[in-house]
């Protein structure tokens, strides 16, 4: 299990980075638990393939908020052995990577025939939000530690012009490279992975969280962890702000060019939209810098400051609870959870109304747990 800290870092952390990744966390639990999926308004739903919904900037911020802490923590690996921090990488990936499996796996049995059973492995998915976040940060990590600034930058642009030359080519023969079954993506998740162990909520077996998409999201960490160092250096200073906003604008601009020949789209996740979120992150952060650092008004912030100091934990605690909730049978064909949005939330506030609160107050319920850990100074640490 992740080790159990009394103690917050005692490194110089920037309050902005972690009400970013509080508000980040925040968000992901809303977007993730509606009353119901048919009542849902737009913005709180994923693009259907190519474009940009505010739904869709959430993973890729988890992913930008990573690298921004993992630019405090390589300062701490300035004083480790080289031994002692490859081990750390390794076993930090890993754990993350078995949580989401065991996250997607849980509760662990099935009914069939009358009968309880361990849910088979066979038909588990191996790839998801947690393995994708394990498995960036452990890429990205490592080349940050051992390489240079530029090399690593380098790497990244690699990485986005390289994804983009594989999916051109290596595609299914005479499909669209860039289509749910086309894609070099998928190819390499059925080759690999196989059906049984892959997404199915598309209606299909497709992973948008799969093996080689994987790769331009170790982008996102990298871009998290430079702004993260930049921060630190330049974030006190009117024209340290100014640059980081205009990095963000650049790359949105960038994300907008590249969207012509290589779409902008989440489940694909494509460079050009690797580009736009990591624009909008450090437009939006630059944004938090100047309320929070700049005009001081942090009264606000202790709210969001809940999910920022327990982020992963919070994250699993809502993804699990929410699953008991659905199998707590209320009535034929009726779970708990079902049951509290239509007698309570659909009742008083029918149609999207409804399944909003109902989100909104399971990401309270949530926030709840985080302020007990925090008042009891409990910080979860992966």
């Amino acid at each position: 299990m992740p080790a159990t800290s009394k103690k917050a870092s005692t490194a110089q952390r920037s309050l902005a980075l972690d009400i970013f990744r509080g508000m980040t966390v925040c968000f992901m639990i809303i977007v993730n638990t509606p009353g119901s999926e048919t009542f849902s308004f737009a913005p709180l739903q994923h693009a259907k393939w190519f474009g940009l919904t505010p739904t869709d900037l959430v993973f890729p911020s988890f992913l930008f908020a990573v690298g921004n802490a993992m630019s405090f923590a390589m300062k701490k690996f300035e004083t480790m052995s080289q031994g002692a921090v490859l081990g750390k990488i390794l076993r930090r990936t890993l754990l993350i990577f078995v949580l989401g499996y065991l996250m997607y796996w849980f509760p662990f049995i099935r009914e069939q025939n009358g009968h309880l059973g361990l849910s088979p492995i066979s038909h588990t998915r191996i790839m998801g939000v947690l393995q994708r976040i394990g498995l960036a940060y452990g890429i990205a990590a490592l080349l940050i530690y051992y390489l240079s600034r530029r090399a690593v930058l380098v790497i990244g642009a690699v990485l986005l012009i390289g994804y983009w030359i594989v999916l051109l080519v290596a595609g299914v023969p005479g499909a669209d490279p860039f289509s749910m079954t086309g894609n070099a993506g998928y190819r390499l998740d059925m080759f690999i992975l196989g059906p049984d162990h892959m997404y199915h909520g598309e209606g299909i077996a497709f992973d948008p969280e799969g093996l080689l998409s994987t790769l331009p999201a170790v982008v996102n960490v990298i871009a998290g962890y430079f702004a993260g160092v930049y921060i630190a250096r330049k974030g006190k200073e009117y024209e340290g702000l100014t640059k980081l906003l205009l990095w963000g604008c650049g790359f949105v601009v960038l994300a907008l060019a590249w969207n012509s020949v290589f779409p902008i789209s989440k489940k694909l996740w494509t460079s050009s939209f690797v580009c736009v979120t990591v624009g909008i992150d450090l437009i939006f952060l630059s944004f938090l810098i100047y309320v929070i650092e700049f005009r001081n008004k942090k009264g606000w912030t202790g709210f969001f400051n809940v999910f920022g100091k327990n982020p992963l934990s919070i994250y699993l605690l809502s993804e699990l609870l929410i699953v008991v909730l659905f199998l707590i049978p209320m009535g034929p064909d009726l779970s708990f959870a079902d049951w509290i949005n239509q007698v309570f939330y659909q009742a008083l506030f029918p149609g999207k109304i409804g399944s909003l609160l109902f989100a909104i107050s399971y990401m309270m319920v949530c926030w709840s747990v985080g302020k007990w850990l925090d008042y009891k100074k409990i910080y979860i640490r992966v």
